[in-house]
Protein backbone atom coordinates (compact mmCIF):
# COMPACT_ATOMS: atom_id res chain seq x y z
CA UNK A 1 0.00 0.00 0.00
CA UNK A 2 0.98 3.66 -0.31
CA UNK A 3 0.77 6.14 2.58
CA UNK A 4 1.07 9.90 2.16
CA UNK A 5 4.34 11.04 3.74
CA UNK A 6 2.63 13.56 6.03
CA UNK A 7 0.15 10.90 7.21
CA UNK A 8 3.00 8.54 8.05
CA UNK A 9 4.72 11.27 10.07
CA UNK A 10 1.48 12.09 11.93
CA UNK A 11 0.90 8.45 12.83
CA UNK A 12 4.45 8.06 14.12
CA UNK A 13 4.05 11.27 16.17
CA UNK A 14 0.80 9.96 17.66
CA UNK A 15 2.48 6.77 18.86
CA UNK A 16 5.62 8.54 20.08
CA UNK A 17 3.46 10.92 22.15
CA UNK A 18 1.81 7.94 23.83
CA UNK A 19 5.22 6.56 24.78
CA UNK A 20 6.62 9.78 26.23
CA UNK A 21 8.35 11.56 23.33
CA UNK A 22 6.57 14.87 22.76
CA UNK A 23 6.82 18.26 21.07
CA UNK A 24 9.50 18.95 18.48
CA UNK A 25 11.42 15.81 19.50
CA UNK A 26 8.46 13.65 18.45
CA UNK A 27 8.27 15.41 15.08
CA UNK A 28 12.01 15.03 14.44
CA UNK A 29 11.99 11.36 15.42
CA UNK A 30 8.88 10.66 13.33
CA UNK A 31 10.39 12.34 10.28
CA UNK A 32 13.62 10.37 10.63
CA UNK A 33 11.61 7.13 10.50
CA UNK A 34 9.39 8.36 7.67
CA UNK A 35 12.38 9.70 5.71
CA UNK A 36 13.93 6.23 5.72
CA UNK A 37 10.82 4.68 4.20
CA UNK A 38 10.41 7.63 1.83
CA UNK A 39 13.89 7.01 0.43
CA UNK A 40 13.35 3.25 0.12
CA UNK A 41 15.25 2.17 3.25
CA UNK A 42 12.24 0.29 4.63
CA UNK A 43 14.29 -1.84 7.02
CA UNK A 44 15.03 1.24 9.13
CA UNK A 45 11.78 3.14 8.63
CA UNK A 46 8.33 1.66 9.11
CA UNK A 47 9.77 -1.82 9.61
CA UNK A 48 11.97 -0.62 12.49
CA UNK A 49 9.40 1.57 14.24
CA UNK A 50 7.63 -1.17 16.27
CA UNK A 51 11.03 -2.41 17.47
CA UNK A 52 11.88 1.09 18.63
CA UNK A 53 8.68 1.21 20.68
CA UNK A 54 9.54 -2.21 22.11
CA UNK A 55 12.93 -0.88 23.21
CA UNK A 56 11.15 1.93 25.08
CA UNK A 57 8.86 -0.59 26.76
CA UNK A 58 11.71 -2.89 27.83
CA UNK A 59 13.69 0.00 29.30
CA UNK A 60 16.60 0.03 26.83
CA UNK A 61 15.63 3.55 25.72
CA UNK A 62 15.06 6.29 28.29
CA UNK A 63 12.70 8.76 26.58
CA UNK A 64 13.51 11.45 29.17
CA UNK A 65 17.21 11.64 28.25
CA UNK A 66 19.14 13.32 25.40
CA UNK A 67 22.81 13.53 24.43
CA UNK A 68 24.84 16.08 26.41
CA UNK A 69 28.44 17.34 26.00
CA UNK A 70 30.87 16.02 28.61
CA UNK A 71 34.44 16.70 27.41
CA UNK A 72 36.43 18.62 24.81
CA UNK A 73 39.79 17.18 23.77
CA UNK A 74 41.43 19.38 21.14
CA UNK A 75 39.04 19.36 18.17
CA UNK A 76 37.09 16.36 19.49
CA UNK A 77 33.93 16.76 21.54
CA UNK A 78 32.75 13.84 23.64
CA UNK A 79 29.02 13.52 24.26
CA UNK A 80 27.03 11.16 26.50
CA UNK A 81 23.76 9.86 25.07
CA UNK A 82 22.45 8.83 28.52
CA UNK A 83 20.71 5.91 26.79
CA UNK A 84 18.19 8.29 25.26
CA UNK A 85 16.46 7.72 21.89
CA UNK A 86 19.21 6.80 19.43
CA UNK A 87 17.91 8.72 16.45
CA UNK A 88 17.43 11.93 18.45
CA UNK A 89 20.91 11.59 20.00
CA UNK A 90 22.45 11.08 16.56
CA UNK A 91 20.49 14.05 15.18
CA UNK A 92 21.78 16.27 18.01
CA UNK A 93 25.40 15.16 17.59
CA UNK A 94 25.37 15.45 13.80
CA UNK A 95 24.02 18.99 14.10
CA UNK A 96 26.83 19.77 16.53
CA UNK A 97 29.47 18.29 14.20
CA UNK A 98 28.12 20.47 11.38
CA UNK A 99 28.28 23.57 13.62
CA UNK A 100 31.90 22.77 14.46
CA UNK A 101 32.75 22.22 10.79
CA UNK A 102 31.23 25.55 9.82
CA UNK A 103 33.35 27.25 12.48
CA UNK A 104 36.62 25.33 12.00
CA UNK A 105 36.45 23.55 8.64
CA UNK A 106 36.09 20.17 10.36
CA UNK A 107 33.90 18.94 13.21
CA UNK A 108 34.32 15.75 15.24
CA UNK A 109 31.78 14.54 17.78
CA UNK A 110 32.20 11.20 19.56
CA UNK A 111 29.06 9.87 21.23
CA UNK A 112 28.87 7.17 23.90
CA UNK A 113 26.12 5.46 25.86
CA UNK A 114 23.49 5.82 23.14
CA UNK A 115 20.98 3.55 21.39
CA UNK A 116 20.37 2.31 17.85
CA UNK A 117 20.32 5.33 15.55
CA UNK A 118 17.93 3.72 13.04
CA UNK A 119 18.82 4.77 9.44
CA UNK A 120 22.44 6.01 9.39
CA UNK A 121 21.98 7.75 6.03
CA UNK A 122 19.65 10.30 7.61
CA UNK A 123 22.63 11.94 9.30
CA UNK A 124 24.75 11.81 6.15
CA UNK A 125 21.96 13.71 4.41
CA UNK A 126 22.12 16.36 7.14
CA UNK A 127 25.75 17.00 6.19
CA UNK A 128 24.85 17.11 2.50
CA UNK A 129 22.06 19.62 3.15
CA UNK A 130 24.70 21.91 4.69
CA UNK A 131 27.16 21.49 1.78
CA UNK A 132 29.40 19.30 3.91
CA UNK A 133 31.06 15.93 3.56
CA UNK A 134 30.00 13.52 6.31
CA UNK A 135 31.65 10.35 7.62
CA UNK A 136 29.94 8.59 10.50
CA UNK A 137 29.64 5.16 12.00
CA UNK A 138 28.44 3.17 15.00
CA UNK A 139 29.32 -0.03 16.76
CA UNK A 140 26.65 -2.64 17.52
CA UNK A 141 26.03 -5.70 19.62
CA UNK A 142 28.29 -8.58 18.44
CA UNK A 143 26.31 -10.09 15.56
CA UNK A 144 28.98 -11.24 13.11
CA UNK A 145 31.83 -13.76 13.42
CA UNK A 146 35.41 -12.67 12.90
CA UNK A 147 36.63 -14.15 9.62
CA UNK A 148 37.34 -17.83 10.12
CA UNK A 149 35.45 -18.03 13.43
CA UNK A 150 32.02 -19.32 14.42
CA UNK A 151 30.93 -17.19 17.37
CA UNK A 152 29.61 -13.67 16.88
CA UNK A 153 32.49 -11.50 18.12
CA UNK A 154 32.11 -8.39 15.93
CA UNK A 155 29.36 -5.88 15.26
CA UNK A 156 28.30 -5.26 11.68
CA UNK A 157 29.05 -1.60 12.49
CA UNK A 158 27.32 0.48 9.76
CA UNK A 159 29.24 3.38 8.20
CA UNK A 160 28.14 6.29 6.02
CA UNK A 161 30.09 8.41 3.53
CA UNK A 162 28.12 11.40 2.21
CA UNK A 163 29.23 13.85 -0.51
CA UNK A 164 27.02 16.72 -1.75
CA UNK A 165 26.42 17.24 -5.45
CA UNK A 166 23.58 19.51 -6.56
CA UNK A 167 20.26 17.68 -6.09
CA UNK A 168 21.82 14.23 -6.64
CA UNK A 169 24.21 13.60 -3.73
CA UNK A 170 26.53 10.63 -3.39
CA UNK A 171 25.96 8.47 -0.33
CA UNK A 172 27.33 5.11 0.71
CA UNK A 173 25.41 3.68 3.68
CA UNK A 174 26.56 0.14 4.45
CA UNK A 175 26.99 -2.34 7.27
CA UNK A 176 30.10 -4.48 7.47
CA UNK A 177 27.95 -7.55 6.82
CA UNK A 178 26.74 -8.50 3.35
CA UNK A 179 23.19 -7.87 4.57
CA UNK A 180 21.90 -6.03 7.61
CA UNK A 181 19.69 -8.02 9.96
CA UNK A 182 16.79 -5.78 8.98
CA UNK A 183 17.30 -6.76 5.34
CA UNK A 184 17.49 -10.46 6.26
CA UNK A 185 14.21 -10.16 8.18
CA UNK A 186 12.65 -8.45 5.16
CA UNK A 187 13.76 -11.26 2.83
CA UNK A 188 12.45 -13.86 5.30
CA UNK A 189 9.08 -12.14 5.59
CA UNK A 190 8.79 -11.94 1.80
CA UNK A 191 9.86 -15.55 1.38
CA UNK A 192 12.78 -14.78 -0.94
CA UNK A 193 16.46 -15.67 -0.92
CA UNK A 194 19.33 -13.22 -0.58
CA UNK A 195 20.53 -12.16 -4.05
CA UNK A 196 24.10 -13.27 -3.17
CA UNK A 197 25.67 -15.41 -0.45
CA UNK A 198 24.81 -13.84 2.89
CA UNK A 199 25.83 -16.11 5.76
CA UNK A 200 26.52 -19.55 7.18
CA UNK A 201 23.95 -22.17 8.22
CA UNK A 202 24.18 -24.49 11.25
CA UNK A 203 25.93 -27.14 9.13
CA UNK A 204 28.69 -24.65 8.35
CA UNK A 205 27.69 -24.11 4.73
CA UNK A 206 27.52 -20.71 3.04
CA UNK A 207 23.87 -19.95 2.25
CA UNK A 208 21.50 -17.42 0.72
CA UNK A 209 18.58 -18.55 2.91
CA UNK A 210 17.75 -15.64 5.26
CA UNK A 211 15.99 -17.93 7.75
CA UNK A 212 19.07 -20.11 8.16
CA UNK A 213 21.32 -17.07 8.58
CA UNK A 214 19.02 -15.54 11.19
CA UNK A 215 19.07 -18.89 13.01
CA UNK A 216 22.87 -18.96 13.34
CA UNK A 217 23.62 -15.22 13.43
CA UNK A 218 26.61 -15.97 11.25
CA UNK A 219 26.40 -13.28 8.59
CA UNK A 220 29.21 -12.95 6.07
CA UNK A 221 31.32 -9.80 6.36
CA UNK A 222 31.66 -7.72 3.20
CA UNK A 223 34.85 -8.66 1.41
CA UNK A 224 35.21 -11.62 3.78
CA UNK A 225 38.39 -10.98 5.86
CA UNK A 226 38.49 -7.35 4.72
CA UNK A 227 35.07 -6.57 6.16
CA UNK A 228 35.98 -8.43 9.33
CA UNK A 229 39.03 -6.22 9.80
CA UNK A 230 37.09 -3.05 9.02
CA UNK A 231 34.43 -3.95 11.57
CA UNK A 232 37.06 -4.38 14.26
CA UNK A 233 38.82 -1.05 13.68
CA UNK A 234 35.54 0.89 13.41
CA UNK A 235 34.56 -0.44 16.84
CA UNK A 236 37.97 0.36 18.32
CA UNK A 237 38.04 3.93 16.94
CA UNK A 238 34.47 4.95 17.86
CA UNK A 239 34.66 3.44 21.35
CA UNK A 240 38.13 4.80 22.10
CA UNK A 241 37.37 8.35 20.98
CA UNK A 242 34.00 8.48 22.74
CA UNK A 243 35.22 6.80 25.93
CA UNK A 244 32.31 4.42 25.48
CA UNK A 245 31.48 0.74 25.40
CA UNK A 246 33.14 -1.56 22.87
CA UNK A 247 31.05 -4.15 21.00
CA UNK A 248 32.43 -6.82 23.30
CA UNK A 249 30.94 -4.99 26.29
CA UNK A 250 27.63 -4.30 24.52
CA UNK A 251 27.28 -8.06 24.06
CA UNK A 252 27.29 -8.56 27.83
CA UNK A 253 24.29 -6.28 28.36
CA UNK A 254 20.68 -7.57 28.53
CA UNK A 255 19.83 -5.69 25.31
CA UNK A 256 21.63 -3.76 22.57
CA UNK A 257 22.27 -0.39 24.17
CA UNK A 258 25.17 1.79 25.38
CA UNK A 259 26.55 2.06 21.83
CA UNK A 260 29.46 4.21 20.64
CA UNK A 261 29.30 6.43 17.54
CA UNK A 262 31.49 8.91 15.70
CA UNK A 263 30.44 11.90 13.54
CA UNK A 264 33.04 13.61 11.32
CA UNK A 265 32.08 16.56 9.11
CA UNK A 266 34.11 18.62 6.63
CA UNK A 267 32.79 21.97 5.40
CA UNK A 268 33.04 21.69 1.62
CA UNK A 269 31.62 25.19 1.15
CA UNK A 270 34.74 26.61 2.81
CA UNK A 271 37.04 25.24 0.12
CA UNK A 272 38.42 28.06 -2.10
CA UNK A 273 38.04 25.86 -5.21
CA UNK A 274 34.46 24.81 -4.39
CA UNK A 275 33.23 25.43 -7.97
CA UNK A 276 36.03 23.34 -9.47
CA UNK A 277 35.33 20.55 -6.96
CA UNK A 278 31.70 20.43 -8.05
CA UNK A 279 32.68 20.30 -11.71
CA UNK A 280 35.07 17.42 -11.08
CA UNK A 281 32.49 15.52 -9.01
CA UNK A 282 29.97 15.96 -11.83
CA UNK A 283 32.42 14.68 -14.45
CA UNK A 284 33.29 11.69 -12.26
CA UNK A 285 29.65 10.75 -11.71
CA UNK A 286 28.87 11.17 -15.41
CA UNK A 287 31.80 8.87 -16.16
CA UNK A 288 30.37 6.23 -13.79
CA UNK A 289 26.92 6.50 -15.40
CA UNK A 290 28.46 6.06 -18.86
CA UNK A 291 29.74 2.59 -17.95
CA UNK A 292 28.79 -0.25 -20.28
CA UNK A 293 26.53 -2.55 -18.23
CA UNK A 294 27.42 -6.21 -17.90
CA UNK A 295 23.77 -7.15 -18.38
CA UNK A 296 22.18 -5.85 -21.58
CA UNK A 297 19.24 -3.53 -20.94
CA UNK A 298 20.40 -2.55 -17.45
CA UNK A 299 22.35 0.53 -16.38
CA UNK A 300 25.10 1.56 -13.98
CA UNK A 301 24.52 4.17 -11.27
CA UNK A 302 26.54 5.73 -8.48
CA UNK A 303 25.45 5.17 -4.84
CA UNK A 304 22.64 7.52 -3.90
CA UNK A 305 21.35 8.12 -7.41
CA UNK A 306 18.46 5.69 -7.08
CA UNK A 307 17.51 7.13 -3.68
CA UNK A 308 16.46 10.44 -5.18
CA UNK A 309 14.24 8.73 -7.75
CA UNK A 310 12.56 6.70 -5.00
CA UNK A 311 12.06 9.85 -2.92
CA UNK A 312 10.35 11.67 -5.77
CA UNK A 313 8.05 8.71 -6.33
CA UNK A 314 7.20 8.49 -2.61
CA UNK A 315 6.31 12.17 -2.39
CA UNK A 316 4.24 11.95 -5.57
CA UNK A 317 2.15 8.80 -5.03
CA UNK A 318 2.83 7.97 -1.38
CA UNK A 319 5.41 6.06 0.66
CA UNK A 320 5.42 2.32 0.10
CA UNK A 321 4.31 0.49 3.25
CA UNK A 322 3.90 -3.17 4.12
CA UNK A 323 0.21 -3.64 4.99
CA UNK A 324 0.77 -5.74 8.11
CA UNK A 325 3.47 -3.43 9.49
CA UNK A 326 1.30 -0.36 8.95
CA UNK A 327 -1.54 -2.10 10.79
CA UNK A 328 0.85 -2.92 13.64
CA UNK A 329 1.78 0.75 14.01
CA UNK A 330 -1.85 1.83 13.92
CA UNK A 331 -2.60 -0.58 16.77
CA UNK A 332 0.20 0.69 18.99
Amino acid sequence: MRIAYDDMVKEFVRVLNKYGIEGEDAVVSAKLFADASRDGVHTHGLQRFPKFIASIKNGSVDVTKRAVPVEKIGMIERWDGQRGPGNLNAYICMNRAIELAKANGVGVVALRNTNHWMRPGNYGLMAIDNDCIGILWTNTVPNMPAWGGKEAKLGNNPIVFAVPYKDKPVMVDVAMSMFSYGKLEKYKREGVSCPVDGGIDKEGNITRDPSKILETHQVLPIGYWKGSGLSLVLDLIASSLSGGTYSRGVGKLPAETSLSQLFIVFDLSAMPDRKHIEEEIGLTLADIDSSTPVKEGSSVHYPGEGMMKTRQESMSIGVFADDSLWKTVQEL
